[in-house]
């Protein structure tokens, strides 16, 4: 629980944008509208928004408490945090290590298709004539080396953040990303709201159906939430662990969470406008993104500044989750076999973009190379979403919630009030990784 020579940052607000940052991805602007869409709107949102409450914020705190009395990233918390015989949960913070770090191997060819639509949108290119054409021309990009190349920039930039280091590089970069993501949210939300019929697909939103509720909308929102918050990879750990001593660990929480969450509405509050405006199926899945909205931006006017500015805000939310994702390898590097930081870096960016070439190449060339129907990128996202990251998160809660000295999470926790700081802990004892292992369970079933 004492100050050391570790870099942290440098302002509250650093500490904000950064954990914002890496929680706010893909999740939120990809995920959160076709599930939501899928699952009733409202009813989703609902169950959504108490699962946040009781489920993520109590996970966020184990994490940043784990990585600010530890000082370490997720493994060495693991390690030094736990009683002596505990070796075993050293296991548990390598998971970690390697959930993030796989995981960054194909969420970087999301998040490259992300700039090749910008790409497109900018040059005048992105002139979609109907949904099936965007299919097509989707299917044809990620089939080709394109994809490959756009993996390899959007790593390039990544790393050229992460070797600035913690304060120079990533609070940088955050103090300027989140803001504009923000504004960039707030503009596009904007010009949905004034789109005819608009309406309608805020009462999609913010009108729970409650004959909509079932086991399926239950576990997809509790699901949703503890994705989109980025528990269980060990880059809140991380993250928690650059935290000045006078970090209020419950209020970061809190306010990271409540931003993640004020995200999701907001991409739904884009969204929806726009699908029921131009007659578009709400529960379009995955390809809502990348190939039904392309076409509804070809039909506003000004499509192309739409596009443009739809792109950039996905790019940037990619970019401060990557970013995240690659410092929780460089720690963990830098800690456990003393590597210098560009080292370190060039570690990590080499492992992750030569998994993240094949998981590229799956949709085209290496297409046929499949092990029980799943190509390579499907594997990398089966077995960390479904396997890895909930089994984290569940070892996280189990872990603070029983196996942490209780006088160190009450310190790390205060100055909350006893009342909350003993709600947490029972939250993590109980309800935490129960609630975790349905999602993990239904995730193996489904």
């Amino acid at each position: 629980m004492t100050e050391d020579n570790r870099p942290k940052f440098s302002t509250k607000f650093g500490v904000i944008a950064a954990t914002v940052g890496s929680a706010v991805g893909l999740g939120n602007i990809w995920r959160f509208p076709y599930e939501a869409g899928a699952h009733g709107g409202g009813a989703f949102l609902l169950v959504n928004l108490i699962c946040v409450v009781l489920i993520g914020i109590p996970v966020v705190c184990a994490e940043f408490l784990m990585g600010r009395s530890s000082r370490r990233n997720i493994f060495g918390a693991m390690s030094s945090l736990a009683p002596r015989g505990g070796k075993w949960w050293r296991l548990a913070g390598f998971l970690g290590v390697a959930s993030g770090t796989l995981i960054l191997s194909f969420y970087a060819v999301v998040a490259g298709w992300t700039l090749e639509y910008l790409f497109q949108s900018v040059t005048g290119n992105l002139t979609a004539a109907g949904v099936r054409e965007s299919h097509t021309e989707f299917s044809a990009f990620t089939a080709g080396w394109r994809c490959v190349f756009w993996t390899v920039v959007l790593l390039a930039i990544n790393a050229m953040v992460v070797l600035r280091g913690v304060q120079k590089g990533i609070e940088k970069a955050s103090n300027l990303m989140m803001p504009l993501l923000f504004v960039l949210l707030i503009v596009m939300a904007v010009n949905s709201l004034l789109l005819p019929g608009a309406d309608t697909g805020l009462r999609f939103l913010f009108s729970p159906d409650f004959s909509q509720m079932n086991s399926a909308t239950i576990l997809s929102a509790l699901g949703q939430a503890f994705f989109s918050l980025s528990v269980g990879l060990g880059t809140l750990t991380v993250y928690g662990s650059y935290f000045p001593a006078d970090t209020r660990i419950v209020r970061s929480a809190s306010i990271m969470a409540g931003l993640d969450t004020m995200v999701a509405i907001i991409a739904g509050v884009i969204i929806f406008p726009a699908v029921f405006s131009f007659g578009m199926e709400p529960a379009a899945g995955p390809q809502l993104i990348f190939e039904v909205l392309p076409d509804i931006f070809s039909q506003m006017a000004g499509g192309a500044v739409w596009s443009t500015l739809f792109f950039l805000l996905l790019l940037i939310a990619s970019l401060t989750s990557t970013i995240s994702l690659t410092e929780v390898g460089v720690a963990f590097c830098v800690e456990r076999w003393h590597m210098s930081r560009p080292k370190a870096l060039a570690a990590t960016i080499g492992f992750v973009t030569f998994f993240g070439i094949f998981c590229a190449l799956s949709f085209g060339p290496l297409s046929s190379l499949t092990v029980s129907g799943m190509t390579i990128f499907d594997i990398f996202d089966y077995v960390t979403s479904n396997i890895f990251l909930p089994l984290g998160g569940m070892l996280v809660s189990i872990f603070v919630g029983w196996i942490v000295d209780s006088a160190t999470v009450d310190y790390e926790l205060r100055p909350a009030p006893r009342f909350l700081r003993g709600m947490i802990v029972f939250l993590l004892r109980y309800l935490c990784p129960l609630a975790i292992l349905a999602v993990f369970i239904n995730n193996l079933l489904g």
